[in-house]
């Protein structure tokens, strides 16, 4: 069963679209774990030691599952191999969803982790900035283009020559290219006191 981020009372989704490797349906689900944190307690971009605190948490309950897996996932060391990724690439979806989520409007940043049968699935929800998408989405269009090793070299690259760049896009080319990963995203636009953009990033970490 699919987990799906709804918007806050008074808030109508009016437009909606995917891009990448975005499931909208997915019925073998058969343990989830979701997390919502709060834009209002404290500030989300202040949060960044829950994160490391929330991905440990989110590996450590879904590893009790891991004897289930044995069958399907190598290598044989599983627990570690297993909790690692969870504990990466939660904490790295997380840093992005806090760093980027609009702070103009109160939205929360919701993640689910998704355990199915021949994969993992995250889904991290989060509001963005309208005039981010762009940007957001250009670097999606080169994401799926490109060769992502390449591209991993290109923006460290780049990092490395601007040491003030914020959204260099490593993290999510290290899930890709570290753990053979599906990515896809989904924004919707939200209608509001003023409009409201929304996106969910999804990854999904297939058994081999």
């Amino acid at each position: 069963m699919m987990s799906k981020v709804k918007p806050e009372p008074g808030r109508e989704i009016i437009t909606s679209e995917t891009w990448g490797d975005y499931l909208e349906h997915l019925d073998d689900c058969y343990e989830y774990l979701r997390l919502q944190f709060s834009p209002s307690s404290l500030p989300l971009k202040q949060r960044w030691r829950n994160n490391g605190l929330s991905a440990d948490f989110m590996a450590d309950y879904l590893a009790t599952f891991s004897p289930q897996l044995e069958g399907a996932m190598q290598p044989a060391n599983l627990n570690l191999e297993f909790c690692y990724a969870i504990r990466y690439v939660a904490n790295e979806l997380l840093e992005n969803a806090m760093k980027f989520s609009d702070p103009n409007i109160s939205y929360p940043v919701d993640i689910v982790l998704q355990l199915h049968r021949d994969r993992i699935i995250f889904l991290v929800n989060n509001s963005i900035t309208p005039e981010s998408v762009e940007t957001f989405q250009t670097f999606i269009q080169e994401l799926l283009a490109e060769d992502p090793q390449a591209l991993y070299i290109q923006h460290l690259e780049n990092t490395a020559d601007d040491e003030n760049s914020t959204s260099s896009g490593l993290g999510l080319l290290t899930i890709i290219n570290d753990y053979d990963a599906k990515l896809g995203w989904k924004f919707e636009t939200i209608d509001s006191d003023s409009v409201a953009v929304s996106v969910t990033t999804m990854v999904q970490l297939l058994f081999a």
